[in-house]
């Protein structure tokens, strides 16, 4: 674990930061310090976790904000599956655990350092995903205590925050131009509810399902192709 943990970290030093935007963002539309905490130790997902706060902020919508979370997480089925081979023989506990602390970053990492050594394995996985999980849950904590006592940051212009961290994780996700099909038909399957005047949410959830159905078709045909 030791390892993992330690390999981990320029890529916890990064979710640090927009982890701080985000409990500072969260706190400005009436979060509690404690409440973004406790979402972040039980959720763990930051995408899901900025775009379900923007949404409840934007309509008080509960239904609609864990809606929209829920389908950006719709990812990690994928992700989850790729590691079965990972977490093979480990007791049920265990593999929950190591599911639950599983994002993008300790993800992607593991596999990549499995690619060259294949004996990194699940003590690997789980080292990079308690180091990663407990740096998200302190940076958005900090960050929402932070933002309870700041004036409005609405004025100073960084209500962009949200939307900037949101960014720089999805440029984390980038896998190149093999991805550029999948993201161009979310985008498109996004604006094109937004401009129906749906709710976001619906948005959302339309962008991630044709997104994972065109990438799912790119796969197909590689496969067919190879």
């Amino acid at each position: 674990m030791k390892h993992g943990a330690i390999a981990i970290l320029p890529l916890a030093a990064g979710a640090a930061l927009y982890g701080f935007a985000f409990g500072l963002l969260a706190a400005q539309v009436g979060f509690p310090w404690w409440g973004v905490g406790l979402m972040s130790a039980a959720v763990h997902a930051g995408s899901s976790q900025i775009v379900a706060v923007e949404q409840f902020a934007n309509t008080s919508a509960v239904l609609g904000a864990a809606l929209a979370g829920a389908a950006l997480n719709l990812r990690y089925i994928g992700i989850i599956a790729s590691l079965s081979e990972v977490l093979q023989g480990l007791p049920l506990r265990v593999r929950l655990f190591a599911i639950h602390i599983t994002g993008d970053e300790n993800w992607a990492l593991t596999m990549s350092e499995r690619a060259k050594a294949p004996a990194i394995g699940a003590s690997f996985l789980i080292g990079s995903g308690l180091v990663m999980i407990s740096v998200w849950t302190m940076s958005t904590t900090a960050g929402a205590i932070v933002g309870a006592v700041l004036p409005d940051l609405e004025k100073f212009g960084l209500g962009f925050a949200f939307t900037a961290a949101f960014i720089a994780m999805a440029r984390g996700l980038w896998r190149g131009r093999p991805n550029a099909l999948p993201w161009l038909v979310a985008f498109g399957a996004t604006i094109a509810v937004v401009l129906l005047g749906l709710p976001k949410a619906f948005a959302i959830v339309a962008g991630t399902l044709c997104g994972l159905l065109a990438s799912y078709a790119v796969r197909r045909h590689r496969s067919a192709v190879a």
